[in-house]
């Protein structure tokens, strides 16, 4: 009989990364949870986003692949983070634009994260946006 544990993994991914997603996904706050319902199966201007993804060695909580965006959210623990800082220069040097919302603002005030999104990912936001209330890094586009 074969033992699952015993096959060799033909996954691209870093051992135990989808296992950390998967961690990442079910500890979830509310205000994830209710941006995450605006964003899954396509309901956002029908952008495809996926939750808790792999880039490099950090995980974005949510990312849509097609146009390269990540939307963190961030509570008051990331306050003037160097560690953020150092993470989406990671992105953007990887060819990630990323923005960044208070989770308190994605939980009060929904729509206008979400239209601020749909401007993002339409190019709208273009270059570097550092506000009280967002924070949004273009990706570096080498070519």
């Amino acid at each position: 009989m074969d033992d699952d544990a015993s096959k060799p993994s033909r996954s691209r991914r870093r051992p135990g990364t989808t296992e950390r997603a998967r961690e990442l996904r079910h500890g979830d706050n509310l205000a994830e949870g209710k941006l995450w319902s605006e964003l899954k199966d396509r309901r956002l201007g029908g952008h495809k986003f996926v939750r808790q993804f792999p880039i490099g060695p950090y995980f974005a909580d949510f990312a849509c692949r097609e146009k390269r965006l990540v939307v963190e959210l961030d509570g008051s623990q990331h306050a003037d983070s160097q560690r953020d800082r150092r993470r989406d220069a990671f992105m953007q040097q990887a060819g990630w634009s990323v923005i960044r919302f208070w989770s308190h603002e994605a939980r009060s005030q929904t729509q206008s994260v979400c239209e601020t999104i749909l401007a993002a990912l339409a190019g709208e936001i273009g270059e570097e946006v550092v506000a009280r209330d967002l924070r949004f890094v273009p990706g570096r586009r080498d070519g």
